[in-house]
């Protein structure tokens, strides 16, 4: 049961009926579940399930290093930090180290969690898991199979600019160029 203080259930909790698997994929399942709603009513939610992922804010001479890919869904190439799903039983931390070398050919000697955070709570249970590096050494990139990208580190005006172009427009991104430019400003994030 999802619980506020251990002990009393939130108010607007859903009691899980039934759980109904629909599809299974090698990212992704999706399932229908009955809730029972606090009113008394019952609804039924489409939950998609994925394992998480991580993403990666890494400045090298104060650019932040990007890949640019072709993304389906949208039908378009986007500019994204480094960023990849979780393998089963990875430590965040791990996964993020991982992402970064294998798209970038960058290894961080340091890194820091700076948030993790819900992409679409309203049908997914995705989190992504958000960290910070200005320490890395070159290494080699090992891009998987079905991967197909290019790495550039890039400014936070041309950052900026990607945002208005419409280059860069996912949220784990989004959320990276904007914590960029609070640390510029501010000296933290």
């Amino acid at each position: 049961m999802n619980e506020r203080n251990n002990s009393v259930p939130h108010p607007f909790y859903e009691e899980t009926i039934e759980s109904k698997p629909i599809f299974q994929g090698r990212i992704i399942s999706l399932q229908v579940d009955t809730v029972r709603l606090p009113n008394g009513e019952t609804a039924t939610r489409e939950i998609v399930r994925h394992p998480g992922a991580v993403a990666v804010v890494a400045l090298i001479d104060n650019k932040m290093l990007v890949v640019e890919q072709f993304r389906k869904p949208l039908e378009k190439a986007q500019v994204e930090i480094p960023a990849g799903k979780l393998d089963a039983g990875e430590e965040p931390v791990a996964a993020a180290l991982r992402e970064l070398e294998e798209e970038t050919g960058y290894r961080a000697r340091s890194i820091e969690h700076l948030q993790s955070f819900s992409t679409s709570p309203g049908f997914a249970e995705e989190v992504v898991h958000l960290y910070f590096t200005d320490d890395l050494v070159q290494g080699n990139a090992h891009l998987d199979e079905e991967e197909f990208l290019t790495c550039e580190a890039i400014t936070l005006e041309q950052a900026m600019a990607y945002v208005k172009e419409g280059r860069i427009c996912d949220a784990k991104t989004l959320l990276a160029v904007y914590a960029w430019r609070m640390r510029t400003l501010t000296g933290s994030f």
